[in-house]
């Protein structure tokens, strides 16, 4: 299927490995110039070394540093800029799931969940606005998670913000339709990669790993990242043209 996308210039945040690796690599593949962006700089350029070898130097460039921080958002958006020509799409793949269970949190649990997880989202979001004003079929896509879709054993901070993230998404897509910038979000499950949670949990304890998928996934395993990348690159493609303000769930028909 043809979906437009050659010769696109996209950020993807987060891009270094898993998800935000894999949705970098579907761009690539249908032809699209990519902004790579990671907080470990080594991690990185393995990813962009690895992209470039499968498509090539001139579709790739990157930059290191945390996408949460306004100036590395505003660096990035300007790279992509003098290095394209311009910025068509913006994928904000910004999150950590890693915190505090339970009942009991601090400030600092909240702060930092809401900072990673919700806040770096909508400032990136907001900064590649002026970028995206002077495109066709602009569009922003953000990563979520199942987790604010319902309740599942994730920290509540954590779960709390995506919700938030899904809200705050929904409400600017009405403000930038009028603008040509259409707004939407993936919500992922369980997804598998090298150096993942659930990567790590397999090693911890495989069976108990298979009874959870079991139990609650029913198409009973992981999603591979490349299947997360298809919804996105679906979503930011010119067969997408009339969507906006929408939440793709990808979970295997995990949530009820």
């Amino acid at each position: 299927m043809e979906l437009g996308l050659a010769n696109k210039s996209v950020i993807v945040s987060g891009s270094s490995r898993g998800i935000g690796l894999a949705i970098a690599r579907s761009f690539l593949a249908e032809g699209s110039r990519v902004v790579l962006t990671g907080r470990d700089p080594t991690s990185l350029d393995t990813a962009r070394a690895g992209l470039t070898q499968d498509y090539g130097k001139d579709s790739i460039t990157s930059h290191a540093g945390d996408m949460t921080d306004p100036d590395v958002i505003a660096a990035t958006l300007n790279l992509g800029e003098k290095a394209f020509g311009g910025i068509d799409a913006v994928i904000a793949n910004i999150g950590n799931g890693s915190g505090t269970q339970g009942w009991n949190l601090t400030q600092t649990d909240w702060q930092g969940m809401i900072q990673t997880n919700l806040t770096g989202s909508m400032l990136l979001a907001s900064a590649a606005v002026p970028f995206l004003k002077q495109r066709g079929n602009a569009s922003i896509t953000f990563i979520s998670s199942i987790a604010g879709c319902e309740a599942i054993p994730a920290p509540i901070p954590y779960s709390a913000a995506k919700a938030a993230l899904q809200h705050a998404a929904k409400n600017l897509a009405r403000q930038l339709g009028s603008d040509g910038i259409r707004v939407n979000t993936v919500a992922p499950g369980n997804v598998l990669f090298p150096g993942g949670v659930w990567d790590r949990k397999l090693k911890e304890d495989t069976s108990a790993v298979a009874q959870y998928l079991k139990a609650e996934v029913p198409l009973q395993r992981f999603a591979n990242p490349s299947e997360i990348a298809d919804a996105v690159v679906f979503l930011s493609s010119d067969k997408a043209t009339f969507i906006t303000g929408s939440l793709l769930v990808v979970d295997g028909g995990q949530t009820r």
